[in-house]
């Protein structure tokens, strides 16, 4: 039988399991329903640390749909898949980082000054 492979080193494609998805869907059912349960039930009562949660909670729901819907990892593509996403997601951290930070110092330094005796 010929080689077809042309030397270039292309590995096979990934082939996701039912048992994958299940896994995948499973936990993301699990991170879905403790946030809407933490806000429907009041069970912090700080609403900014509760939006921190939500958010950590969000973040992982992410990671858990690159590794089993979307099957990003180390070894597809040689690593570039995984690679190109941490950069993105780099990029959007310091794009929103950045955004928050300017906004709370324009609102900060240009509201305007009340002096007493004037106007």
């Amino acid at each position: 039988m010929a080689d077809h492979s042309h030397g270039h080193g292309h590995e096979p494609a990934f082939h996701a399991t039912t048992k994958d998805y299940v896994i995948g869907f499973v936990l993301s059912v699990i991170l879905t329903a403790i946030p809407f349960w933490l806000v429907m039930s009041g069970a912090i009562a700080d609403k900014s640390t509760t939006a921190i949660v939500i958010t950590a909670f969000a973040a992982v729901q992410v990671v858990v749909h690159m590794v089993y819907f979307l099957h990003m990892n180390g070894k597809i593509e040689g690593g570039w898949n995984l690679m190109a996403a941490l950069f993105t997601i780099l990029l959007v951290a310091i794009i929103l980082s950045g955004t928050l930070w300017v906004m709370f110092h324009l609102n900060a330094n240009m509201m305007p000054v009340k002096m007493d005796g004037m106007g």
